[in-house]
């Protein structure tokens, strides 16, 4: 079983930049999606960004499209949210999954808490 850890949250002022990590226990090799999602308090959790392991498509949620950019390192089994630019909004628990594309499994971690003060 795949486990997560995701680190690099915390406080930084608006305009400022994070760099997340998602840290396997062992190699997400091909076959799987890591994903970052993100949950605000009250809010529903929204998917920011998509990679696939295999051949490093990425995909980011439109609403931090520019400012967000998910990249991965299969050496060290991380894959990194990098985010710039960053708004009060994008406040939340920022979490990572990984997603067997085969057998469906899905593993997640338990998230990183990021604050943009205004």
């Amino acid at each position: 079983q795949v486990q997560l850890v995701e680190s690099g949250g915390g406080l930084v002022q608006t305009g400022g930049s994070l760099r997340l990590s998602c840290l396997a226990s062992e190699s997400i090799h091909a076959i799987y999606y890591v994903d970052w999602y993100r949950q605000a308090p009250g809010k529903q959790r929204e998917h920011v960004a998509r990679i696939t392991m295999g051949d490093g498509i990425n995909w980011v949620d439109p609403s931090v499209k520019g400012r967000f950019t998910i990249t991965r390192d299969d050496a060290k089994n991380t894959v990194y949210l990098h985010m710039n630019s960053l708004k009060p909004e994008d406040t939340g628990v920022y979490s990572c999954a990984a997603q067997n594309t085969l057998s469906g499994d899905e593993y997640w971690g338990h998230g990183t808490q990021v604050t943009v003060s205004s």
